[in-house]
């Protein structure tokens, strides 16, 4: 059983009980897989964050273009963010919305890692 503190200690809350949920019945070696292929494609929300707030500055959406969501991401760029709108309800779900990202991502490399 794969110990996610170990492979994974920059995630944390609901993130770490979702991969841990994932990952419990790996071998060691799959789950050091899994976790540095994790690792490299996962978002931080903090990120999110940061390039929400990049949105005020006239460059709407790039956080939606980062986490895969490009129709929303030309939306926010030729609206200017909903008119700031959605731009202003981004930055309250920041971490949501990179969290399903994640979870996405997640599952994605689960599959591959089974699969070998």
């Amino acid at each position: 059983m794969a110990d996610v503190l170990r492979l994974l200690p920059e995630i944390t809350g609901d993130e770490q009980v979702f991969v841990a949920s994932l990952i419990k019945d790996l071998d060691d070696e799959s789950a050091q897989t899994f976790a540095n292929v994790y690792r490299a494609r996962r978002k931080d929300p903090q990120t999110i964050l940061l390039l929400t707030l990049v949105g005020f500055l006239g460059i709407a959406g790039i956080q939606r273009f980062v986490v895969d969501q490009i129709g929303m991401g030309i939306l926010y760029l030729l609206t200017g963010g909903i008119c700031l709108i959605g731009t202003i309800i981004d930055l309250i779900n920041h971490r949501s919305i990179a969290f399903e990202y994640n979870q996405k991502q997640a599952q994605q490399i689960l599959s591959m890692v089974v699969r070998k």
